[in-house]
């Protein structure tokens, strides 16, 4: 059973290791782009095995972005404990409190994380150049200043502001503290599309097979964020179930088809007839709450009915 939402999956990638209780996974699809990008810069080193430490070295500054993003998310009291490296990026699986304050720290950590190497890597390529490595060891010259243009590269096109990039998110967070989480939602959407038709033309100017990719991508993603907002939307409109509070956040739960079943994958109103699915009778004794997104034990929430709730 979940609440009515989209969550991305890890499916089709396989286990490399855990660090400080995050799972890192990678997409085997990754091997492809891989060879592919290799394949593509042959002529920048004079051994291939400068190509494979400069591509190494990009998964090393996307897994940190990615850790940006969990460990922020785990410092605001959030759940964090998956990324996926794939293709397109990499992709932090973080669920922090249903607060803008909380959503914007972490989401903007991620960037944070390339702003703060970018010193280094100006520092590193300014050292190299002034002591004549360009000339004297040019394939490591060439490694820093690809590592230097890689750095800053993902570091201003995650800042765009569409939706889902971080920008895009970072934009939806700022919004929220006026707005609310469905309206801010819907403007930061929207506000993304434009963008993915500027990333679409351009990629048809430069003829980029790949930036067209990241567009549709993206566009899929702003179609799910306007659903997404839409649903929410209508979350918000509902009236609230008296008798029920959620132990966590003490929000009082909606009224309506709001949760999917695990079990039959039809929508329901959890509370209607408690802990029970009226289409495939599935039995539920803890409950996801549609605020804060955490899951409790059903008599929690009845015990907790005569706390003050938020509205």
């Amino acid at each position: 059973m979940q609440p009515c939402t989209v969550l991305p999956t890890h499916q089709g990638s396989f286990r490399l290791f855990q660090l400080a209780g995050v799972t890192v996974f990678l997409h085997w699809s990754w091997f492809l782009l891989a060879f592919y990008g290799i394949s593509r810069r042959t002529d920048a080193y004079s051994s291939i095995v400068w190509n494979v430490a400069e591509y190494l070295s990009l998964f090393l500054i996307v897994l940190m972005h990615e850790f940006g993003h969990s460990l922020a998310c785990r410092q605001v009291g959030g759940k964090a404990d998956q990324i996926v490296l794939w293709p397109l990026g990499g992709v932090a699986y973080v669920a922090p409190p249903h607060r803008p304050g909380a959503t914007l720290w972490s989401i903007a950590a991620g960037p944070l994380v390339n702003v703060l190497l970018f010193p280094l890597f100006t520092a590193a390529l300014l050292l190299s150049r002034s002591l004549g490595w360009e000339q004297g060891l040019p394939n490591l010259d060439t490694l820093i200043f690809s590592l230097w243009f890689i750095n800053c590269l993902l570091l201003v096109f995650n800042l765009l502001p569409i939706y889902p990039l971080d920008g895009g998110q970072i934009l939806r967070s700022l919004l929220w503290f006026v707005m609310g989480p469905a309206r801010s939602l819907l403007v930061a959407a929207s506000i993304g599309m434009v963008g993915v038709v500027a990333l679409v033309l351009l990629a048809l100017w430069w003829r980029d097979i790949w930036l067209g990719i990241v567009a549709v991508f993206i566009l899929m993603n702003c179609g799910r964020g306007l659903l997404q907002a839409r649903k929410m939307a209508r979350v918000e409109a509902a009236s609230r179930r008296t008798g029920y509070a959620c132990p966590s956040c003490l929000a009082v739960p909606r009224q309506g088809n709001f949760w999917v079943c695990g079990k039959c994958q039809k929508p329901f109103d959890l509370f209607q007839a408690p802990g029970v699915c009226p289409h495939c009778s599935a039995h539920y004794a803890a409950y996801p709450c549609l605020e804060c997104g955490n899951v409790l034990p059903m008599d929690q929430w009845t015990n907790s009915a005569n706390r003050p709730p938020q509205h």
